[in-house]
């Protein structure tokens, strides 16, 4: 793809770039106390966690070893969830370990994650 190197790094910076947006405005919410609207807050936090998702699943797609071991641990971590941490964990893998599979499903987790956003 002609400039492919182009819109990748737009991709990747504009991402941080809204983080850097984000923090801004979680830290301007807890300043002014904007924390006691606990509605609007859990909302926030929940379109916060979402984007975070969505980075993280962006940041395996390179597969490289930093990807690879980073979608390992981090998925890794669901499994202290009692009773369906293990499960969870094999359902997002797409079987027994990392793999293509896992691959594939974080692409579309990370293409749908931010129509999910909007609609939030």
């Amino acid at each position: 793809v002609n400039y492919g190197w182009l819109i990748r790094y737009l991709h990747a910076n504009g991402a941080s770039m809204i983080f850097i947006c984000l923090f801004i405005h979680v830290g301007r919410g807890i300043y002014y106390g904007s924390y006691t609207l606990s509605e609007t807050w859990n909302i926030g936090i929940i379109l916060f966690l979402t984007t975070m998702a969505t980075a993280f699943v962006g940041y395996v797609l390179p597969w490289g070893q930093m990807s690879f071991w980073g979608a390992t641990v981090i998925t890794n971590l669901l499994s202290a969830i009692p009773y369906i941490g293990s499960t969870l964990v094999e359902w997002i893998w797409g079987g027994f370990s990392v793999d293509k599979a896992t691959l594939t499903r974080f692409f579309a987790f990370h293409f749908i994650l931010p129509f999910i956003i909007t609609a939030l």
